[in-house]
């Protein structure tokens, strides 16, 4: 997290309009001038905090992403390591998609889309939030292969990538056609992709 994030109380910055508008308009819809304008601040109060937009889209990518592992990790960690969590895990996170903190879906899903081949700060920003999280979802992964509730051979890579790719056909679903029957597919996608038949 940037040092910006803990100086700046950005909590009020994502209860306000524009901060919800994120995902719609991209990281790159996101201006100092915007912020002090919906905060009431100066802009070079705001410049302060932030210094440049680089660091301000970082800032909100780090609180999306704070938002999301409270929702979708952190109550997970209640069951143990392996299947189960993982379960939790992987179901937290197809109602995240299903009922995003934001209208235009989740910022991390756009973010990827719109930096994945733009060379800079932002998009090794968006990298480390995506690496987190195929972390997070591959110690779940070993953890039930070292459990023996997955099979010794199973193909954790391909696990990894199956229920990702999940995600993020469920996101452009509920997105582009609000097509709620895409969270049973995702679902099953995800069952599937621990079943490997």
């Amino acid at each position: 997290m940037t040092s910006a994030t803990a100086a700046f109380p950005l909590g009020t910055a994502s209860r306000s309009p524009g901060f919800h508008a994120v995902p719609e308009e991209g990281l790159d819809g996101i201006t100092i001038g915007r912020l002090a304008e919906e905060l009431e601040m100066s802009k070079s109060g705001v410049h302060k905090h932030f210094g440049a937009k680089e660091t301000l889209q970082i800032s909100t990518l780090d609180k999306a992403f704070v938002d999301f592992w409270h929702r979708v990790v952190e109550p997970a960690l209640a069951e143990p390591p392996g299947l189960r969590r993982l379960r939790a895990v992987c179901a937290n996170s197809v109602g995240y998609l299903e009922e995003p903190l934001l209208p235009g879906g989740c910022l991390m899903t756009a973010a990827l889309t719109e930096y994945d081949g733009r060379p800079g700060r932002v998009r090794d920003a968006v990298a480390e939030v995506w690496s987190r999280w195929r972390e997070q979802l591959r110690a779940d992964l070993t953890a039930a292969v070292d459990n023996g509730e997955l099979p010794a051979g199973f193909d954790i890579d391909q696990a990894l990538f199956e229920i990702v790719a999940a995600g993020l056909a469920l996101n452009a679903a509920m997105q582009l056609q609000h097509d709620r029957a895409a969270v049973g597919r995702a679902d099953r996608a995800i069952e599937r992709a621990l079943s490997q038949s």
